[in-house]
């Protein structure tokens, strides 16, 4: 009777999870296993808003594998001594996992196969988070890519050579599956994933009004958005304002919806037929794949420029002004809807990101890192190779990155991408009342409006913590001492 272990990290689903099918083929008993250890993450252990979203997405998951006669078990510690462990109690023959592609916990992993080597326990790593291996697509000098386009282009050409070219694995049955005994486990709440109260305010609340974690709800939310508006994707993912983007990256982030069933699902839902917005979608899917091929290829980036020149850019320390940001108190209407969208709901529009980046690491040249380790402790899908490649974008300082002068205008924006308000409306309700023509620059409104909106700039409402049109000459300046 052979038994393997199921060690499942950013998998946390049934469907098309190669470790698991497989090891249901090849083993008689099969003991699926999640642990709990962040501090092996490193400096990027998961944040508050990603915790949050774990504790609710492995107590569905615990529920779905009850629910199909096998278990879940939970257990925290070091990771070589939990696995060690439950080798143990259940005298386990091998370990099954798919691998996550983040460089420090592949390097973790490395040691793990190394030592169960030694101990003459065979280790299995299968892919399932990727369509494509980082290491198969190269330019035609044999490099790794810098630029999208031509990445999009050449995954486009050896397509039939990606995960994308075969269809997602069913959901196993584990009839028959189970132990005899089943191993101890710990509780979901043991974990210690939910955040407390803060001021004696529910930091949470927000999260559970916008967000139903689990392998089903990613599955209700990817049909939904193919039957309602992935025809409408190209020109409605631009407008914050509108539910017109997929929000299926947290899904993505902690596996409970793999790349490969977003794949087929779209192709299966337009019958082959992926007009311009499908096609705009498919993108932004392998978008993420571009992300983690960088990162695979220069894992550094997490903390270091990708540019070598951005190390001596002229970054400012100003914990008042990162504060500020941070709380959506800048004065300029999008930027703080933006940064009150995030810390309400754990989620940010990608324009209005770009928004965002584009104001710290320019209008205030706060270093991208203190950005991107806010966006870590607060978005729902913090996942380290897009995070790390978005706020290098917005930096200047990545691959494929908008150029440094390309300072984003807040105003002009705003007035382009949210153009009655709506969005500025409902995540800065002090300046609701304002009519549309002044609401995306409430300092240029005429003190009898702002009266009657009820707004006493610097009170209700702050004065912007900076003039856009200096602060975009200072950020140039200081780059022309790199360039």
């Amino acid at each position: 009777m052979s038994t393997l272990l199921v060690w499942l990290r950013n998998d946390l689903r049934l469907g098309d999870n190669p470790a698991l099918a497989h090891a249901v083929e090849d083993a008689d008993t099969v003991i699926p296993l999640f642990i709990w250890a962040p501090d092996e993450e490193g400096a990027w252990a998961p944040g508050g808003a990603l915790r949050w979203w774990l504790h609710h997405s492995l107590t569905r998951l615990q529920e779905r594998f009850a629910d199909e006669g096998s278990r879940l078990i939970l257990r925290t510690g070091a990771s070589t001594d939990v696995l060690d462990a439950i080798i143990e109690e259940t005298g386990a023959d091998g370990i099954y996992w798919n691998q996550r592609h983040v460089p420090a916990l592949d390097e973790r992993d490395a040691e793990l196969i190394q030592h169960f080597d030694d101990k003459g326990l065979s280790v299995t790593r299968f892919p399932g988070r990727l369509l494509h291996d980082p290491e198969a697509i190269e330019t035609t000098t044999g490099g790794p890519y810098h630029v999208y386009t031509p990445f999009w282009r050449k995954f486009n050409k050896l397509l039939n050579q990606t995960r994308a070219a075969t269809p997602p694995l069913p959901a196993p049955e584990f009839e028959g599956t189970a132990p005899d005994t089943w191993p101890a486990s710990d509780d979901v709440s043991a974990l210690q994933l939910l955040p407390e109260a803060r001021d004696g305010v529910d930091w949470a609340d927000g999260l559970r009004a916008t967000w139903t974690p689990g392998e089903d709800a990613a599955h209700q939310r990817l049909e939904m958005f193919l039957a309602e508006k992935v025809h409408a994707y190209d020109t409605a993912r631009d407008r914050p304002d509108q539910d017109g983007t997929s929000r299926l990256s947290p899904y993505l982030h902690h596996g409970e919806l793999s790349p490969r069933q977003v794949w087929h699902a779209t192709h299966e839902a337009l019958n082959g037929d992926i007009h311009e917005d499908a096609e705009s979608f498919l993108q932004e899917i392998v978008w993420r794949e571009f992300s983690y091929h960088l990162l695979h290829h220069y894992p550094e980036t997490d903390t270091q420029p990708l540019k070598d020149k951005f190390a001596d850019f002229a970054w400012v320390e100003d914990d008042e002004a990162l504060e500020r940001w941070q709380q959506g108190q800048t004065g300029y209407p999008i930027v703080d809807a933006g940064m009150r969208q995030l810390y309400e709901t754990g989620w940010m529009h990608n324009r209005v990101r770009m928004i965002v980046g584009s104001f710290l690491t320019k209008d205030l040249r706060i270093h991208w890192l203190e950005g991107a380790r806010w966006f870590w402790d607060t978005l729902v899908d913090g996942d380290l190779a897009s995070n790390t490649m978005g706020w290098q974008w917005a930096a200047g300082s990545g691959a494929d990155a908008q150029p440094f002068f390309r300072i984003f205008n807040p105003v002009s924006q705003s007035e382009r991408h949210d153009p009655n308000g709506d969005y500025i409306r409902r995540f800065v309700p002090e300046i609701a009342d304002l009519p549309t023509k002044y609401l995306h620059a409430p300092w240029d409104a005429p003190s009898g409006a702002l009266k009657a909106a009820g707004i006493t700039l610097g009170e209700t409402y702050p004065m912007p913590m900076v003039d856009h049109s200096d602060a975009r000459e200072q950020a140039l300046d200081a780059y022309e001492q790199i360039k």
